[in-house]
């Protein structure tokens, strides 16, 4: 995996970028802050906490 671009509602709000056999997110949005520098297994695994953080701080 290379670099990708991570959206939530049609929105650019970070960056996933390979570590290892991880992804690390960095965050480019302030709604999502505290996800910041987070390991996740793939995408969709990013995505989810990504949209589970926002439902429950109402971003």
């Amino acid at each position: 995996m290379e670099k990708q671009v991570i959206e939530y509602a049609g929105v650019p709000v970070g960056i996933g970028v390979p570590e290892g056999n991880r992804i690390k997110f960095i965050a480019v949005k302030f709604p999502v802050i505290d996800l910041d520098g987070g390991l996740y297994g793939n995408i969709t695994e990013l995505r989810r906490a990504i949209g589970q953080h926002l439902k429950m701080t109402g971003g």
